[in-house]
């Protein structure tokens, strides 16, 4: 099982290129399965989520073509294969995303309960309500949705969602682009990956409006075509990374970024005391010699703080000084990176979805181990704030969501290397 080891307590310094988001990826990969012509999509980040993805376009029949590691070609016209599998979709949560454009281009689907990072129950009941809003007779059988359109072809209907849910929102934007009239999803979820969605399926042809705000209306076209489109800078490696640089009182550039999309972010840490600067795609983050304070978070939708970033900044408040509550109202199991930050030395108690966080003078590199992709994150934040050496065991998560981290943060002055350890399982 791989590790990270990590021997601390040297400020990060320099400018590292962020990648594309895979959040804004994963939809796109499977939007491309409403195309009857040929898409290229650009800047897609190399990561295991995106590898997944593309298995399960090729699974469903789609001719895919990787030009270099961030360009691929999806051909999806000999798409003819409606069953996405369980060996696939258990590996991660957003295959569930296919479900919507299966139905759109083919009338049916049988799609497995999804998988993904244990951070808490991710129902699918909006996106399956929403669908069958619009027409879809959904049964669950053995582990898989299983939905068929009687007359072949979704109608545009006016969905309510009742809970803001981005999975949701994206699935039935999809299934609307190919539905006969118009579709109204009110309460939609505004983050800029879904902005990002909604471009992508114009630039194919669709007709969908209002993206970034709560009320999205899409008329449905008869098909859609082909071209090519480049992902979105990834909002959250840039948090990560800068979030990075404060904990150790450096100073980092995040090149080839959107500042317009971290606003949130960037204000908590300035808030806590660092120096931001922005252009029109980076953002600086300086931090040198500055008295770094523990910072109050709450996160929610965007465009509030994002619970992405939760853990990030919960390491960060670690090495900070004062203290600091954090509010999780996203998932239930998002503060379990804390009982491992206390074993470097941080002083963090959680009762139900609040964590409080006492600032320590110095964190102690330990042995650790990720529970899920963004705790991980905090995990080699504190460890990169931290003295010593820390290892992070089960780094796969990870990988699911950031390109050679190792690898950007060499290039940053940090001390991390990868190496293969014990295969240790769950106590």
């Amino acid at each position: 099982m791989a590790q990270l080891i990590v021997l601390g307590g040297a400020p990060l310094h320099g400018d590292v290129a962020i990648s594309g988001a895979k959040n804004a990826a994963l939809p796109i990969l499977a939007a491309a399965l409403l195309a009857e012509q040929p898409v290229v999509i650009d800047n897609l980040p190399d990561l295991q989520d995106i590898t997944t993805s593309i298995e399960l376009l090729n699974a469903l029949g789609c001719v895919c073509q990787r030009s270099d590691s961030h360009t691929l070609r999806v051909d999806a016209s000999t798409a003819d294969r409606v069953i996405a599998p369980y060996e696939l979709v258990v590996k991660m949560r957003a295959s569930i995303l296919v479900l919507g454009p299966l139905l759109a281009r083919h009338g049916r689907a049988e799609v497995s309960f999804p998988g993904g990072c244990a951070i808490g129950s991710r129902p699918v009941d909006l996106h399956l309500r929403g669908l069958e809003m619009m027409g879809a007779v959904i049964e669950i059988d053995g582990g898989y949705i299983k939905a068929e359109v009687p007359g072949g072809r979704l109608c545009g209907n006016h969905i309510l969602m009742d809970v803001v849910s981005v999975g949701a929102t994206e699935n039935l934007m999809m299934a609307a682009v190919l539905a006969d009239g118009e579709t109204v999803i009110e309460n939609a979820a505004r983050e800029p990956e879904i902005v990002d969605l909604a471009n992508c399926l114009n630039a194919w042809g669709a007709r969908v409006s209002g993206a970034g705000s709560n009320r999205l209306v899409i008329q449905g076209v008869e098909k859609l075509g082909g071209g090519r489109y480049t992902v979105m800078p990834d909002r959250i490696e840039t948090g990560t990374f800068l979030a990075a640089a404060l904990a150790t009182r450096g100073c980092v550039r995040t090149t080839r970024t959107d500042p317009t999309t971290l606003e949130a972010v960037l204000i908590k840490l300035q808030e806590a005391g660092a120096l931001v600067a922005t252009g029109s795609d980076w953002i600086e983050l300086d931090a040198r010699g500055r008295d770094i304070r523990a910072v109050d978070l709450r996160t929610a939708p965007y465009p509030a703080f994002p619970t992405d970033m939760q853990s990030q900044l919960m390491a960060v408040n670690a090495a900070a000084s004062g203290s600091a509550m954090i509010h999780e109202t996203i998932f239930e199991n998002r503060l379990m990176q804390a009982q491992e930050l206390n074993r470097m030395g941080a002083k963090i108690t959680v009762e139900g979805h609040t964590a409080l966080v006492k600032g320590v003078a110095q964190l102690r590199g330990a042995p650790v181990r990720a529970s899920d992709l963004r705790a991980s994150a905090g995990l080699v934040i504190a460890a990169l704030a931290a003295s010593g050496e820390t290892v992070i065991d089960r780094v796969y998560h990870i990988d699911r969501g950031y390109e050679r981290i190792e690898e950007k943060l060499q290039g940053l002055g940090a001390t991390i290397e990868r190496r293969q350890g014990p295969n240790i399982e769950e106590s």
